[in-house]
């Protein structure tokens, strides 16, 4: 074998082994469910080492109509019907900050097709040239769909901006991709416990 070809081969090794290392955590991912038919394919490698499936029990004392944990150290949230044959694990957008962070229980009390978006008093506070109201549309910070939680101003909701997704890059909303909030949105109804770690 000449060198050429010997430079050609390993160099042909390094990346096959590097696609398999590569490949190996969605692999592994995927073993782990059975209803994450996309989990990854979207998802950015921002926080690649904390998003994993995880078990409702030691989060809710029961179902019921289903259960919503939102982990912002993972920057993940994760959906348990309340017959458990649906479980979905969706990357997300977390508060910039620990201030603008909640944590804890709270629940979906509206769900809104096309939400309209207005600032906060704090978050025009902070931007006083972000427009006092947004209407449902491609400019719509909120996307496609809204979840409303009980406590006043926080949502789970789509976002137009993809580059959010896996960041901490909200004003205290936990962001989704629009196909992940579309779906979840068909899934939660209203009464669907949601917490917050």
């Amino acid at each position: 074998m000449t060198t050429h070809s010997a430079t050609r081969l390993s160099r042909r090794l390094f990346l096959a082994a590097g696609s398999v290392t590569l490949a190996a955590p969605a692999l592994a991912q995927q073993a782990g469910t059975t209803e994450m038919r996309d989990p990854l394919s979207t998802y950015t490698s921002r926080n690649a080492s904390s998003f994993r499936t995880r078990d409702w029990r030691p989060h809710f004392a029961t179902l019921g109509d289903g259960a919503i944990l939102c982990d912002i150290d993972s920057r993940a949230l994760h959906y348990w019907s309340g017959d458990e044959s649906v479980y979905k694990l969706y990357p997300t957008s977390v508060p910039q900050t620990d201030d603008l962070t909640r944590r804890g229980e709270t629940e979906v009390i509206r769900k809104v097709e096309g939400p309209s978006w207005a600032p906060t008093p704090e978050m025009k506070e902070r931007n006083p040239a972000w427009p006092d109201f947004i209407g449902p549309g491609p400019d719509n910070p909120l996307g496609t769909h809204a979840l409303y939680l009980s406590w006043q101003y926080y949502r789970i909701h789509g976002t137009q901006d993809t580059r959010k997704i896996g960041r901490r890059s909200s004003n205290g909303c936990i962001g989704l991709y629009n196909e992940h909030i579309a779906e979840l949105f068909s899934l939660a109804t209203v009464g669907t416990q949601v917490l917050l770690i």
